[in-house]
Formats: structure tokens, sequence, C-alpha cells
């Protein structure tokens, strides 16, 4: 998906992507805390950058929490270097497009949404009819907006940085039916004209009148002297809570698509874990010898060896005949049915399942003579 926007493209171009600014990332940590301070913590940022902004956050709410609980920080970069880059400050980076990406829904305590700017290009349109404004899609701004809504858990907070002009009619729909106490801030920083908007994500609803009437004003340039205010003791609300990661079951956070420097990145990591080196220790295992018995087996523990496995090898009688066997053991089920018939001259039947384990031994006749090659089996 391409940027729409010629300047915008120019600048991303130029600088590589809108990081947010310092001032602005400041302000936000001083109204983000933990809900429990004793609990993990999960947090993502579908458009991470470098991951320089995530971790900030992550760090203020650091201070806030037991030492013994963690905070996971997860991001997703498309551009490569960037996300190699995040990959040494964040917990999980994924570079990948956010489209290609499965992140588990409602398992996210705080989603850090500062996406591109401008309008999408549909996939078959090229360049020339880039520049001539035909066959828009949607905003950049709305798609990531409303493709990573359902990743926040009830009660989870979303941070969205965005140009206050693109608050169009559906993403103010969107907010208000998703999100509560919204607030609407503009970024100390004013170079992309961006605004801060801050909610708690609830099961959706009817959008609030009152909340579309103050977002349509944001949009159009009515609430610019609403800056994010440096100290929120008294301000208008009380600092955001994010939840822990209570979520149930296994967390799943992976691209549908990896290349293959990502691929080698996570076998490194688990390399203890996979099959190669596993296979490699059973080859050397099987090279050790056994040991021989300090004195002769009693037919007891002929039968323990066999049943492990552990008779093997060849084997020559005082007769002078050769084989070579492999001992095993398996089990099979033995079914017996008794009858009885009551005082009453009613018929009962029980049927009885038993285990046997037969011990089976394979052989194949090394004798050289005309039993050569013939297979033996013995049970």
């Amino acid at each position: 998906m391409a940027l729409m926007f010629p300047r915008l493209a120019r600048n991303f171009i130029k600088n590589g992507y809108f990081p947010t600014d310092s001032e602005t990332l400041d302000r936000l940590r001083r109204f983000l805390m933990p809900a429990d301070a004793c609990a993990p913590m999960r947090l993502l940022d579908p458009c991470c950058g470098e991951g320089a902004a995530l971790a900030e956050v992550a760090q203020g709410l650091s201070g806030r929490i037991d030492g013994e609980a963690c905070i996971e920080t997860l991001g997703i970069e498309f551009d490569a270097e960037r996300a190699w880059h995040a990959k040494t400050v964040l917990t999980r980076v994924i570079h990948a497009d956010v489209h290609d990406v499965v992140v588990k829904p409602r398992s996210i305590g705080l989603l850090f949404l500062n996406p591109p700017y401008g309008f999408g290009l549909k996939d078959n349109v090229n360049a020339s009819a880039a520049d001539a404004g035909a066959d828009r899609a949607e905003r950049l701004e709305r798609t990531f907006l409303k493709r990573t809504t359902p990743t926040l858990a009830p009660g989870g907070v979303l941070v969205y940085i965005v140009p206050y002009y693109a608050l169009d009619d559906e993403i103010r729909t969107h907010l208000a039916r998703n999100f509560t106490n919204l607030k609407f801030f503009m970024a100390p920083e004013q170079q992309f004209k961006q605004c801060v908007i801050l909610g708690v994500k609830v099961k959706p609803s009817h959008p609030r009148k009152d909340v579309l009437d103050m977002l349509a004003r944001a949009q159009a340039g009515e609430l610019m002297d609403q800056i994010l205010p440096e100290v929120w003791d008294g301000q208008p609300c009380e600092p955001y809570e994010v939840p822990p990661a209570t979520d149930g079951g296994e967390f799943d956070f992976h691209a549908v698509r990896i290349d293959g420097p990502q691929l080698a990145d996570e076998l490194a990591k688990y390399a203890s874990s996979l099959l190669w080196p596993g296979l490699q220790g059973c080859f050397n295992q099987a090279k050790g010898a056994h040991r021989r018995p300090l004195r002769d087996m009693t037919k007891w523990h002929l039968a323990l060896a066999l049943a492990a496995g552990q008779i093997t090898g060849r084997i020559q009688s005082a007769d002078g005949r050769v084989l070579l066997i492999k001992g095993n053991t398996f089990k099979t089920k033995e079914r017996s049915v008794s009858t009885q018939i009551d005082e009453k001259g009613k018929v009962s039947e029980t049927i009885t399942m038993l285990d046997k384990f037969v011990p089976v031994i394979n052989a194949i006749e090394f004798t050289p003579d005309h039993r050569l090659g013939q297979i033996v089996k013995i049970s």
C-alpha cells in the first residue's frame, strides 16, 4: 500500500519515517500507569519504526510496577532496517506488513498507534494514477485503526497519534463506538499538525453524540489550543490505567509469511529445542557400546532385557548356526467371555479384555548354507 500525498511521500523518503517527538512522549508517559503494579503488561506498536517510542512508554510504566512484574513490548515494522533496530530495544518485533501479522484478539493492554499519514492506493493503480489522485483507497490512519482495534483487551488503553484533519466521519464513529473516556489533545510539536487521542476500549455500542461532536470540532481545528499538558495533576481527567495481560491460553503473535533472515533469527533463539540437535544426540547415544552384565543373566533378566529391546546382535550356537537377532515386546489384547444365568433365567454376558505382553525375536539366518538369508521369527 503506497502513500497518496506526494509531499508526504517525499518527506517519508527523506526522513525515513515520522517518529513521535520526545516532548509528546515525555508528557504521555506521565499520564499512563499500570492498573496492577504486580501483574505483567503487554504493549503493541503496529508501526514501531526503530522502537524508541514504545520503549519510552514501557520505561515510564516500569517505574510504577513491582520489580518482578514484566512489560512485554511488541512491534510491527514494514521497513527492514528500522525493524532490525527495533528488535534490539523491544521484546519482540516482526518485520512485515501489518496485514500479514496475526495478533491474538483482546490480548493487548496498550495500543500505541502512530500510523503512516495519507491515503493508500489500490493494488492495481500505477504511479501516474497515484499522482493524479485516482482510485484512492481509504486513509492509512483509518486502515491501521480498524485493523488493530480488535487486539485491545477490554479496558485496554489506546494512544492514537494522527494529523487532526484526518479525523473523518468514519474514524470519529469508530472511536466513539469502541472507546470510552476519549480525550483529544494537540501534540506540543506541530510540524505535522498531530493530535493525541486517548481512550479506553469497551464493547462496541451506539456512538455518543457528544463524543462525535467533540471529534468533529477537533477535525475542524476548533480545539487547536487544547495542548497535551505537561503536568497531569488537576487536569481534565485521571491517568489512564493499563490493564494486566490476563488472557488465558497461549499468546499468538506471528507473521503469516516470514523472510529468510527472520527465520534464521528465530531458529537461533530456539536452537536447543529444535529436532536436529536432539537427533544428533540420539545418534551419539546409539554409538555408545552396551556394557556387558557382570554375571550370566537369569531367564527373568533375559525377559526384561528382551522387553526393553536390548537383546540384539549376532549370536552363534554350539553347532555353528549364526543368526542376527533383534528382540522386542508387543502388547496384545486377550478377550474372554463369561455367561451367567440368574435365578429368574436372565442371561448376562461379561466380556473381559486383558493386556498381554508378547516377547518376539526376529532373526536373519547368517549360517553359510541353504538357510542363508532366511527370516526367522520366534514368539
